[in-house]
């Protein structure tokens, strides 16, 4: 995935955003562009919405097909269950939809252990990777959600974190499953917690989490006409009914803009000792932003590249960057690449290109 969100865009409370979370945002997932914000920077606890992390460590370090020996420890963890037994082996691809759509806290346990070999290692790798996405203000001391004092999380931070994961297609599929047979023995049947799926038109999931310290904390995300988008609300008694609210509103203000088709000839460029003059940069993938209607005048794309290369060039080789913005605020980042294999012109060539001018 080549295209980045570089800039946090500050967004004007209006009567029509009104909720009851403590902390509440939207978000695009292919942009990174921020839609609403309500005190997004406050840390809190996030209960089972710290799934989001170990789901997606789980798919980054391990491999779905392979079993997962149960260890001891991951066994009668308190909270949800997918009733684990000690020395079971379980595939982790039932793991982490058990993790997912049954909040099996557990599994989340079996995860931590199989992917680093306790609970406190994984938290270390948990937090690197937090470090990584950007989420600066979130601590995690496990890889479940129960209750400690310094695990934490802000609605930005949460929102980072699941982009990432959604951007990941195999963590995609699974929150959008609503059913899923394990192929494990006795308890192997996981319906998905999150109404979502079912009660907001585009629903892809993801998480849902309460204790009573976190209060009742959800991550929903849906896509519509190409846009897909993610609201999170921490400690929020109607937690449902606002984010599809949020994203609602979000869907009605806001419209997907195709500002780059992948593939197409995007940025012409000059070849020296090619055997062609001339040729064009192309992005791997579609870019579609989020736009208001007032703001479809205003997107302008600045190249960052050279006007001339050195034959030879390689189709796939890196040229340089598109930045897209809408008046002076910078959305994101796509790289460009060559569309064509160039080679060197021979020397004969050269020769003869000379003399006949």
């Amino acid at each position: 995935m080549f295209f980045i969100m570089i800039i946090i865009l500050s967004i004007t409370y209006t009567d029509s955003y009104a909720n009851s979370a403590h902390s509440a945002i939207v978000m695009d997932v292919k942009t990174g562009r921020i839609l609403y914000s309500k005190n997004i920077s406050a840390k809190k606890p996030m209960a089972s919405t710290t799934k989001i992390m170990t789901a997606l460590l789980a798919l980054e370090y391990g491999d779905l097909e392979a079993f997962v020996k149960v260890d001891k420890n991951a066994v009668g963890v308190e909270g949800s269950s997918i009733y684990l037994k000690y020395d079971e082996e379980v595939k982790l691809k039932d793991l982490v939809y058990g993790l997912m759509l049954r909040s099996g806290n557990d599994s989340a346990a079996a995860i931590a252990y199989h992917i680093s070999g306790s609970i406190e290692e994984f938290s270390n790798l948990m937090n690197k990777r937090a470090k990584e996405i950007g989420a600066n203000n979130t601590n995690f001391k496990n890889p479940h959600g129960l209750h400690h004092k310094d695990h934490y999380t802000t609605a930005y931070d949460l929102a980072l974190i699941t982009r990432q994961a959604l951007l990941n297609e195999d963590f995609n599929k699974i929150v959008r499953t609503k059913r899923w047979i394990s192929e494990r023995e006795g308890y192997n049947t996981f319906y998905n917690k999150n109404k979502t799926l079912n009660q907001f038109k585009g629903g892809d999931g993801v998480k849902t989490g309460y204790t009573r310290a976190a209060g009742r904390c959800l991550v929903t995300s849906a896509t519509r006409n190409g846009m897909q988008i993610i609201s999170v609300v921490l400690n929020d008694p109607n937690w449902f009914n606002d984010c599809y609210f949020l994203m609602e509103e979000a869907f009605r203000e806001y419209s997907p803009e195709k500002v780059i088709t992948r593939n197409n000839d995007i940025k012409s460029f000059r070849i020296n000792n090619g055997k062609v003059e001339r040729s064009y940069m192309i992005a791997k993938e579609d870019i579609v932003i989020p736009v208001k209607e007032e703001e479809k005048d205003k997107i302008y794309i600045v190249f960052e590249c050279n006007e001339t290369y050195e034959a030879p060039v390689r189709k796939g080789q890196k040229l340089g960057k598109a930045k897209i913005y809408i008046g002076d605020r910078l959305i994101g980042t796509t790289e460009l690449f060559a569309k064509e294999n160039i080679e060197k012109r021979k020397l004969i060539d050269i020769i003869k290109n000379f003399f006949s001018k």
